[in-house]
């Protein structure tokens, strides 16, 4: 087992990169031959997107790693389950040979499922690292011993294309709960790396120094995105760029930057992300386009 610390510490001059995975709609545990061909170094493995019902996330990051041998991490929203439930959950996804989660607030239910699925939110995402980090030093939530202390590593997520000020003090509020990474929403300017890690490094009185995975998004006419879009990409999908050469460029510049992590996100269609495949993933090309292997 490798915490996303170790791997980080691990990797060079050439930048880590995790791959977005969305678990899939059965229980059927074949899913992991969609993959073969994809090599990242990490799989991040998506919570209920679309707020379909779906394989849990826990099972799915156990059995890819299983099958492909690649670490995964296992996103968790405090949306639809109480304290007692998550805490039950984070000790199963050791008990499958997990060392790696990251801890999502969930999106609120909207639509048809108002009024037909009732949201929790018995934690903050704040409270329950502090409370892994309490796990991980032998205490539940209850303030009672575990009959083993947990050795779990807990990310934190963030979106910098919203008030990067706040956002940048919520980051510094999860790193001192015991967040050990972060990873963002899609960023389509460099320049938003730059002023949030800025504004982060004036919340806390210094720069951050944990691994932090920029998220990348592939692109596709018509697809869905959780950001603004620049006009001048949405104008190349339009002349009939691809969404790959459009997010190779992306990765060559924001490498630039000094980014040093990668989140990897599929093309998003309405419904749903469309199955991961090698040739509609840059996984590859932003360690070929480092710096560091020029």
């Amino acid at each position: 087992m490798a915490k996303v610390t170790d791997l980080f510490a691990r990797k060079g001059r050439r930048p880590l990169v995790a791959f977005d995975f969305s678990p899939p709609r059965s229980g059927d545990a074949g899913f992991a031959e969609a993959v073969r061909g994809i090599s990242p170094d990490l799989w991040c493995v998506a919570y209920s997107p679309g707020r379909a019902v779906r394989l849990d996330s826990v099972a799915t990051a156990a059995i890819l790693k299983q099958r492909t041998g690649i670490e995964a991490i296992a996103n968790m929203a405090c949306r639809d389950m109480n304290r007692l439930a998550l805490q039950m959950h984070l000790l199963g996804a050791e008990a499958l040979g997990l060392q790696n989660v990251l801890v999502l607030r969930g999106d609120d239910f909207a639509g048809k499922d108002i009024g037909r699925v009732k949201p929790v939110y018995d934690y903050k995402p704040t409270e329950l690292i502090r409370d892994i980090t309490a796990m991980n030093g032998g205490t539940d939530f209850k303030g009672q011993k575990l009959a083993s202390p947990t050795s779990l590593c807990a990310g934190a997520s963030i979106d910098p294309n919203r008030d990067p000020e706040h956002e940048a003090r919520l980051a510094v509020r999860k790193v001192e709960a015991g967040a050990q990474f972060i990873f963002s929403q899609a960023v389509y300017d460099p320049a938003v790396m730059v002023n949030f890690l800025e504004r982060y490094r004036v919340a806390s009185g210094r720069a951050l120094a944990l691994p932090f995975f920029w998220g990348l998004q592939v692109l596709v006419k018509d697809g869905v995105s959780f950001a603004e879009v620049p006009p001048s990409m949405i104008a190349e999908l339009n002349a009939g760029r691809s969404g790959v050469d459009i997010a190779v460029d992306l990765a060559q510049r924001m490498l630039a930057a000094g980014c040093d992590a990668l989140y990897i996100v599929a093309p998003i269609l309405k419904g749903g992300a469309l199955a991961a495949s090698p040739s509609s993933s840059p996984v590859r090309s932003p360690a070929q386009a480092s710096p560091a292997n020029s």
